[in-house]
């Protein structure tokens, strides 16, 4: 019984004097970043243990206190900045709880809502963009059900995320965790506010790492859109980084911005998109790593907005298909189509035709693997590429630069920003269509996609060879010549071409400046 006795004294005195050093250190963390007060604060914490077991109890208890609801509202005026298939509020809308859809001259929603994570307990959420984007007034929900406004520290919309912050002291929030040690086939949980319902808990199991599916970067380039079957085919521009956590935990409207977190009650997500034809679960959910999150999170508070460091090169993730087109014999890494010139990437020593096989000593495949590493980096940061080039290995030291040091790269995988509109950017070649194609597919003018070099504009948006291009900004086009002269009418570096094939009409829409 004495050895009990002790046993329990000693547990009470050791909880207490975590509590109290935890309180001392309470008040003078004010200058810590968010990863340092956690750090302080789950030192001693012990590890939710429900992993290996179909038993979510302890975990759910442990984070949803800590997810919110957030509601926004907005003022009404019509909005001509967004286009009724353009913007991110309107790919978003069905998934999300938009309410209304919103398109030009038309009115923006009255009111809104989706979920967030407390990360610390004096007020830091995490939420997406998407949810408070343009939001004249932010409310959040605490898990007591009091109603409190909060205000924005930073948005990014090439992520997705967005920090808030609320006035209040002694929340719950949750442990951030390592997305890095995430496994396909793991246990998870989404937690998070859909359909306007309370606190709900989904579970399922990661079913892929690193995806990128087009959905952030719509709003910043352009879209494909099939007539016959009047559906939306994402595809990839060159600002966002998308590297998701996929998940079949049911995620609904409402869900973004909530939390995904593991069978340790520990976040390793941030619930941002589904795919789903019908706007509602259809098992595909996906969510932004919290290791990526973290670097975000922390530039906006610290300076308010993120700072991006980036490579300097464009690249083609390699494929039984792509290394055919290119000539090559590797199916794996990322082939450098451009070295933008003073970028990181030239300094170092990298040149066009090297394979990018791994960065800082970890293999990569496809672009998300890159984009997500580099987008955890700042200006400064140094990453070791390691590249193969005439069938021999090198490596090289890049030292990522801002945005204000090289203006012609404008994502974290550092792809080039185009200088221009001109055949050499589209990377493609045409000839006149004939009488019969031209008649197979009632068009009265166009020209045929006869050729496409790889890691060019119309690769990258996976325009098809074969093609009937019937204008070009607009103006009819019947020689390849007639789309020069229509490239040099592009406007504030937008460019436009009509198209149809034998999958229906189609409508591209993206940036060549």
């Amino acid at each position: 019984m004495k050895k009990v006795g002790f046993l329990v004294l000693a547990a009470f005195v050791g909880g207490a004097s975590a509590i109290g050093a935890y309180q001392l250190l309470e008040t003078k963390t004010d200058g810590f970043s968010l990863a340092e007060k956690q750090n302080i604060f789950f030192a001693n914490q012990p590890k939710i243990s429900s992993a290996g077991s179909v038993d979510f109890v302890e975990a759910a208890a442990q984070v949803s206190p800590a997810v919110v609801h957030i509601k926004t509202t907005y003022g009404g005026k019509s909005n001509d900045n967004y286009s009724d298939s353009g913007s991110m509020q309107d790919l978003m809308e069905e998934f999300f709880g938009r309410g209304g859809f919103r398109g030009r001259g038309r009115r923006m929603p009255s009111m809104a809502s989706g979920s967030g994570v407390i990360l610390t307990d004096d007020g830091y959420i995490v939420t997406n963009n998407h949810v408070v984007e343009n939001a004249d007034k932010i409310e959040v929900i605490l898990s007591n059900k009091r109603k409190v406004e909060a205000t924005v520290v930073g948005t990014d919309p090439n992520t997705d995320l967005a920090l808030i912050k609320v006035d209040e002291k002694g929340l719950p929030f949750v442990k951030m965790g390592n997305s890095d040690n995430v496994q396909v086939g793991e246990w998870v949980l989404a937690v998070g506010f859909p359909l306007d319902l309370n606190t709900t808990v989904t579970a399922g199991i990661v079913s892929a790492k690193a995806r990128s599916i087009g959905i952030i970067n719509r709003e910043r380039g352009g879209v494909e859109l099939f007539g016959n079957q009047n559906e939306e085919k994402k595809v990839q521009a060159n600002s966002s980084i998308e590297s998701f956590i996929q998940t079949d935990a049911a995620i609904n409207p409402g869900n973004s911005g909530g939390a995904l977190v593991n069978t340790n009650g520990e976040l390793i997500g941030i619930n941002s998109a589904i795919a789903s034809q019908s706007g509602r679960n259809e098992g595909y959910g996906f969510a932004i790593p919290i290791n990526l999150a973290k670097k975000i999170l922390e530039d906006f508070k610290a300076f308010g907005k993120v700072k991006r460091g980036f490579i300097g090169v464009t690249f083609v993730a390699l494929n039984s298909d792509a290394a055919e087109n290119l000539k090559i014999k590797d199916i794996n890494g990322l082939y450098v189509s451009t070295v933008v010139a003073g970028g990181g990437a030239e300094s170092a020593g990298v040149k066009e035709g090297d394979i990018i096989k791994k960065v800082d000593g970890k293999e990569v495949f496809d672009g998300p693997d890159l984009q997500e590493k580099i987008g955890r980096m700042s200006p400064g940061d140094k990453v070791v590429l390691e590249v193969l080039r005439n069938g021999e290995t090198k490596k090289f030291t890049v030292t990522l630069k801002g945005e204000s040091e090289n203006e012609n790269t404008n994502i974290a995988s550092g792809r080039a920003k185009s200088a221009g509109a001109t055949l050499s950017k589209l990377g493609a070649t045409f000839e006149p269509a004939t009488s019969a194609q031209k008649a197979k597919y009632g068009a009265k003018n166009g020209v045929i996609v006869k050729e496409i070099t790889p890691g060019k504009l119309f690769d990258n948006w996976d325009i098809p060879k074969g093609l009937l291009v019937t204008t070009v900004n607009g103006k009819p086009v019947n020689s390849q010549k007639d789309v020069e002269n229509a490239l040099k009418t592009s406007k504030n570096g937008q460019l436009s071409i009509a198209a149809v094939g034998a999958n229906g009409y189609y409508n591209y829409s993206f940036g060549v400046d």
